[in-house]
């Protein structure tokens, strides 16, 4: 005898069918087995000779199993033999548990002979059976309906025609307990295809995850009748729920996110983590729900009763029976979907695992749906958020560009009526000094005061074109990061006094006090910065702090030193400045009274390019100002290290280091002479330029440089001469000469080397060749 084992049925009431009807159920097996092609098993009770029971001989076992990966079965029939009947009943069971189905396959394996053909399908089953495929476990119901109910109008006709004759059949197969389970199980397929039509439907309306899930959640629980029905989240952050947790850290990893009870009376488990120290420890149990492992537990008292510590935390929260099914989202587990019975056991059904294995496969399609729209959210919102910064930089860059523009039609105008003011006086009384040098009399209808005054005129007035120029190309200089600091140590209180003392015969003029307040120490008085820039920094200030006081106002200079820093402050009683418009007070070409009729002139000019000079310094500038009572600008200027020194020295410094060496240059072309004195000067050399090529030897042999640079082409002589004259006297032999050549020209041995260069540099002069061969001359 081969005993075919015991199996959890799904038509537990409804399990008599005419042998006919059994049958067309292993046809039905037969013909979905050619559906799945060659990976499919079909095996039937024809595989072996089977023997009748001992404990009941008369009944005849028939079993017809069909596994694939998509859907797998197993039918199970027992005949009943019935006397004074002309057709034959069958107790039929069947069941898609994998488990049973696997179970069945090895024991039915192991009662075959190693050389039977069928055992090694059936020892393969084992590995490939899985729960369902929801599309073919609706179309195996919907047939297995449909036989079911031809099997019913049959046995019904029979019934009533052979009811007296049939012994051994209870009253139990009339006709409502007959059509009741298939009723009930017709009625729960379509109630489960609605289910999931309607999670399926909501899925594809809305992209809003949290409302996918609460809904699906609440629906689920219902139609399952569970007590509690709720979503298990890997990787979330949670928020503390009714349940203390023992560390902050685990509200970080995974918890209950989404929950459906029956009533108000069961516990919430909302936001409730595991934990570590009572997770229930199945190693290979995460990799078996990343395979789709549907996990079913009847009663938590027997499955954990070694698990002390888990056992309490479900009994806790109220757990008695509960059904696992993983939710996989790109083939990574990303949570669990678990129903619990609160009360008493339960015992779960195929169908009710493969239900909600199929919901949660839908969920998963729900959550990808929402990750890939949160992903698109995002990046239309980076996109948003770009083209908002790239239009406010456009907008910014517009703006800028029309202020640009304003400021060069405030500055053209401002410039046109700075220039032609002195330019009128200058022209103007010019010509009139023209028209009466002429005639009879000429210049003696003038008188000679008046004629010094037109001059003085012209004169002034040539001076303030000459430092509004002088201003712009400073600016240009600074602005172009050409400008160059010359450090020399100088006195802070004759600087100062100097300042006040030109700027004093406007102060004068306009009525205005002008005092200087020195506190600093005489030991400290001596200050290394460019001296030059430096007055020009404090006659800027003074002369707007003197333009913008009325009549009888007061302009003060203070001067003093806080840690090796010296600083300048200029405070008047003028008109002040407005808060709004202390930020254009350096901006260039800029005054806060832009009319074309201003009551002070001026380009604008004056505190960008003081701006300009203090930053030049590595110093900082501040104004503090109130309208109608004055204002207060203080400049800090770091003294400068006396390494960086130019090679130049205030006539009234002592111990200062000398520069690096004398360099003489004969050029008589400006431009290239200019550049040549720039560099030389800014790497610390003291330079002498020579025009005249005549007279260079003797001035050279006084000088006694280290290097004398002398341009190919002199007028009046030749350059050569001059370098064989050098060679020819015993104080200028030693002399290194570079001789700058309109082309490369390289040392000829052929000719009189006495006449000969150390050294030759191209034109147009490059800085770092220039300082490399003077650098290789002085070291040889």
């Amino acid at each position: 005898m081969i005993p075919i084992p015991k199996t959890q049925t799904l038509l537990t009431q409804c399990r008599i069918f005419r042998l006919t009807t059994f049958n067309r159920l292993c046809a039905l097996l037969q013909q979905m087995s050619k559906t799945f092609g060659e990976e499919a098993i079909l095996a039937t009770d024809a595989i072996v000779e089977l023997i009748n029971s001992t404990d009941n001989e008369e009944n005849i076992q028939r079993f017809a199993l069909l596994v694939s990966e998509h859907f797998s079965v197993l039918v199970l029939g027992e005949l009943i033999p019935v006397e004074r009947s002309e057709s034959e009943y069958i107790f039929v069971s069947l069941t898609f548990s994998p488990e049973a189905i696997a179970t069945f396959s090895t024991q039915l394996a192991k009662e075959l002979s190693p050389d039977s053909p069928a055992k090694q399908d059936l020892d393969r089953i084992p590995r490939i059976v899985r729960p369902n495929d929801a599309i073919f476990q609706s179309e195996f119901t919907l047939a297995l309906v449909e036989i079911a109910a031809h099997n019913f109008y049959q046995s019904f006709s029979e019934f009533q025609l052979e009811n007296e004759a049939i012994e051994g059949i209870e009253y139990a197969c009339r006709l409502p307990d007959f059509c009741e389970p298939l009723e009930s199980l017709l009625r729960q397929q379509i109630e489960q295809e609605r289910l999931i039509e309607r999670v399926s439907t909501q899925i594809r309306q809305s992209l809003e995850l949290p409302i996918i899930l609460s809904t699906a959640v609440e629906q689920v629980r219902h139609f399952l009748q569970t007590d509690r029905l709720l979503i298990y989240q890997f990787n979330v952050e949670c928020a503390p729920g009714e349940l203390p947790q023992k560390s902050i850290e685990m509200q970080h990893k995974s918890c209950v996110t989404y929950e459906s009870k029956a009533t108000g009376k069961i516990t919430s488990v909302l936001n409730l983590s595991e934990g570590n120290d009572c997770f229930v420890n199945v190693p290979s149990l995460p990799e078996r729900y990343c395979q789709g492992l549907t996990r079913g537990i009847d009663d938590i008292e027997i499955e954990y009763a070694n698990s002390d510590c888990f056992l309490a935390l479900l009994r806790k929260v109220q757990v008695r029976a509960k059904l696992v099914v993983p939710i996989l989202v790109k083939d990574r587990l990303w949570g669990l979907l678990i129903a619990h019975q609160c009360t008493h056991p339960r015992k779960w059904l195929d169908s009710e695992k493969n239900f909600l294995g199929a919901i949660a496969e839908h969920l998963a399609i729900a959550i990808t749906q929402a990750q890939l729209y949160a992903q698109l959210k995002q990046q239309k919102q980076n996109l948003e958020q770009r083209v908002r910064e790239r239009t406010a930089e456009l907008h910014d860059a517009v703006l800028s560009a029309q202020a640009a523009n304003r400021a060069k039609s405030e500055f053209l105008a401002g410039i046109s009526h700075e220039l032609r003011t002195p330019l009128t006086c200058v022209i103007g009384m010019s010509a009139t000094l023209l028209r009466l040098s002429f005639g009879k009399q000429g210049l003696k209808k003038l008188s000679l005061e008046k004629q010094q005054s037109y001059l003085q005129t012209i004169h002034d007035s040539g001076k303030h074109l000459l430092e509004l120029i002088d201003d712009l190309l400073d600016l240009s200089v600074v602005e172009a990061g050409k400008a160059i600091l010359s450090i020399t140590s100088f006195s802070l209180s004759r600087l100062a006094y100097q300042c006040r003392q030109i700027v004093k015969q406007k102060a004068d003029s306009n009525g205005v006090k002008l005092e200087v307040e020195m506190e600093v120490d005489p030991k400290s008085d001596r200050f290394c910065a460019d001296k030059r820039r430096v007055q020009q920094i404090v006659l800027n200030l003074l002369s707007n702090a003197v333009k913008f006081t009325p009549e009888g106002g007061e302009v003060i200079l203070r001067v003093w030193v806080e840690d090796n820093t010296a600083i300048f402050q200029v405070e008047d009683t003028g008109i002040g400045i407005e808060e709004e418009q202390r930020s254009l007070l350096f901006e260039k070409f800029r005054q806060l009274d832009s009319s074309y009729h201003r009551s002070y002139e001026g380009m604008g000019l004056g505190l960008a390019l003081t701006k300009q000079l203090v930053e030049l310094h590595g110093g900082i500038i501040e104004v503090e100002s109130t309208v109608d009572i004055g204002s207060v600008f203080t400049v800090r200027l770091p003294a400068q290290p006396l390494t960086s020194m130019a090679g130049k020295q205030d006539p009234e410094a002592k111990n200062v280091p000398t520069a690096r060496g004398r360099i003489v240059l004969i050029e008589d072309e400006e431009e290239t002479a200019w550049t040549i004195c720039d560099l030389l000067t800014a790497a610390g050399y003291q330079v002498i330029w020579l025009v005249e090529g005549t007279t260079a030897v003797m001035q050279i042999g006084i000088l006694r440089p280290l290097v004398a640079i002398a341009a190919e082409q002199l007028p009046g002589i030749d350059s050569r001469e001059i370098i064989r004259l050098l060679r020819s006297q015993p104080t200028t032999k030693q002399i290194k000469i570079l001789l700058l050549a309109e082309q490369a020209i390289a040392p000829d041995p052929s000719k009189d080397s006495k006449a000969e260069a150390d050294d030759y540099l191209e034109k147009p002069v490059k800085p770092k060749q220039l300082l490399h061969k003077i650098n290789s001359l002085i070291a040889q």
